[in-house]
């Protein structure tokens, strides 16, 4: 039950985890709710309650950098 509780949070999170990323991401709105779970299910493992659901936020936000970042090529060099 506790998983699957992690699984609808992480619903909210990856949505969440978008909104905080800033700028446009060009990946689709299925991927952002995967790396939500994911980010809901780290954070839920290490650490439980709110302080549980801020970390998943901070991690889905970076995990939505990264993999946006992965997506349009890579790192810019300028």
């Amino acid at each position: 039950m506790f998983i699957i509780g992690l699984i609808i949070a992480g619903l909210i999170i990856g949505a969440l985890g978008r909104l905080v990323h800033p700028g446009a991401d060009p990946m689709p709105i299925w991927l952002t709710i995967v790396i939500g779970i994911a980010a809901s299910l780290i954070a839920g493992i290490i650490i439980g309650g709110l302080l549980g659901f801020i970390l998943a936020v901070i991690i889905a936000a970076v995990l939505v950098g990264v993999a946006g970042n992965m997506r349009r090529g890579g790192a810019r060099t300028i």
